[in-house]
């Protein structure tokens, strides 16, 4: 078995440096977005570049750093703890991660790979940090690098940072740019008609507008859910088993759970008291769920502006420098609406997982959300290219009014309901079942509607009010319900 392995790794190793090689030989480079094996780093690239500053392993290394540092400047404050730093001291320690750049990152990985002078590759990405701060500090701090630490409770709190800074640097702006797309059409057609379908039928007119405020409406309410579950991200530092073990049996002076709130709340977040070696995760899996809702909002959007499209309820400006088909010339496609609906359904799909597998661990700790955790990015590079796409669509349409009006021209049978409702007011009988009779299932015209008043037994006031009614009038209050978006 141990030599049928050994040949197994001969082989992977042989595909891997073949298929370098070959790389090499043909100028390829492992950077260039063409050869990229996701398509958030190949085709999309530019579209997702600005969450690299958030969500590269270069990015989990600087705050990585800043984590460690902050805790060093925490600790120094310590009356109990030895280490004594000036306010020189402190700011060039910060200044380590503060510019922390490439060079820097490919130290750390350097450190990982091939090992730190004497000591051996460490295959450890948090124990390459300590390493790498060795290497930018004075020989009287490195004791104290790492102190009593396990590397969650650096990881932790690291990528909080980098959620956090994701969210309110570029996702919730994002969204914003939706939300403030949506709003524009909102007001903009508040009250132009248009024929409803529920169940796809015909039914009671809306407004294009007030359809546009229901979405703003909703996002907005969710956008507020979603910065209220960033600030309520909570960080742990507090050793391998969550007990505060290595800190207390090596300086029990020290008040362990105040360093740690101290240097949770200084990095942004808040404390949480109760843990194993690992953050539960719930507050991430919150965060996400609230991120899941907003997409499927957007989602609905994009099925329904595919829609208007289809039926021609509302049209799309060309742009002449693209194709709609390779086959078909007079082509002009939804294919904003549907490549968002596309990332964004792959971004829940994403953060569901993430949610699901983050709040789970064996015992006090296993690795499965470690290696997880580091696809937060790509679901977030999703999510970023749906609400792009989804905004880039919003701008190109127009709705058509007039072939609105025709629509509700053509379905008179619409009325049914506003004619009962009348006649049930001047307390007539089986006024439902009449116009049921009537309408149900028919394509009628206003005259045989009219026709059908003329029968009735009825005031001529009411007989008047009925006949004045018409489909483009009759929406109710949702122009002025576009006000309602909050």
């Amino acid at each position: 078995m141990k030599n049928n392995s050994f040949l197994v790794n001969i082989a992977i190793e042989k595909i891997r440096l073949e298929s370098f090689l070959r790389a090499q030989n043909k100028g390829e480079t492992m950077d260039d977005p063409l050869f990229a094996i996701s398509a958030i780093d190949g085709r999309y690239a530019v579209e997702t570049f600005p969450l690299r500053e958030y969500m590269g392993e270069a990015a989990l290394m600087r705050e990585r750093v800043q984590v460690e540092i902050e805790y060093l400047i925490s600790l120094s404050e310590e009356e109990e703890i030895s280490l004594e730093l000036s306010e020189e001291e402190m700011k060039a320690l910060r200044k380590v991660y503060v510019d922390f750049g490439e060079s820097d990152a490919r130290m750390v990985k350097e450190i990982e790979r091939k090992g730190y002078k004497e000591y051996k590759a460490t295959n450890h990405d948090v124990k390459a940090i300590e390493y790498f701060l060795r290497e930018k500090t004075p020989g009287k701090i490195h004791p104290w690098i790492h102190f009593g630490l396990t590397s969650e409770d650096v990881t932790n709190i690291a990528y909080r940072i980098l959620v956090k800074g994701s969210m309110e640097e570029i996702l919730i702006p994002a969204i914003n740019a939706v939300k403030d797309e949506i709003e524009k059409l909102a007001i903009g057609w508040r009250d132009t008609p248009m024929l409803s379908l529920t169940h796809g039928q015909p039914a009671t007119p809306t407004t294009f507008g007030k359809e546009m405020a229901i979405y703003a409406s909703r996002l907005n309410q969710m956008q507020r859910e979603i910065e209220h579950s960033t600030g309520e991200l909570v960080g742990k530092m507090s050793g391998a088993s969550g007990n505060y073990a290595a800190q207390v049996v090596a300086i029990p002076g020290v008040d362990w759970p105040e360093v740690s709130k101290k240097v949770v709340g200084k990095l942004g977040f808040k404390q949480i008291p109760l843990t194993t070696q690992i953050n539960p995760g719930d507050d991430l899996a919150i965060l996400f769920s609230m991120i899941q809702i907003v997409n499927q909002i957007i989602i609905d959007l994009n099925r329904d502006m595919w829609m208007y499209i289809s039926n021609k309820q509302i049209t799309l400006r060309k742009n002449e420098a693209e194709t709609g088909s390779s086959t078909m010339p007079h082509k002009v496609n939804p294919i904003e609406f549907e490549n968002a609906e596309g990332n964004l359904g792959k971004a829940n799909s994403d953060l569901k997982f993430l949610s699901e597998t983050i709040t789970v661990s064996r015992l006090q700790r296993d690795l499965i959300s470690s290696t997880v955790k580091r696809n937060i990015g790509s679901a977030f590079a999703h999510c970023l290219l749906g609400y792009c796409k989804t905004k880039e669509g919003l701008a190109k349409i127009e709705p058509d009014e007039k072939k609105m009006i025709e629509s509700l021209s053509e379905n008179v049978e619409i009325l049914g309901e506003a004619y009962q409702t009348i006649l049930r007011r001047e307390g007539y009988q089986d006024a439902y079942e009449i116009l049921k009779s009537e309408t149900r299932g028919k394509n009628i015209t206003m005259e045989e509607l009219h026709r059908m008043v003329d029968r009735l037994e009825i005031e001529d006031v009411v007989r008047e009010e009925l006949k004045d009614l018409v489909p483009q009038r009759y929406f109710g209050l949702a122009g002025e319900l576009v006000d309602e978006i909050r």
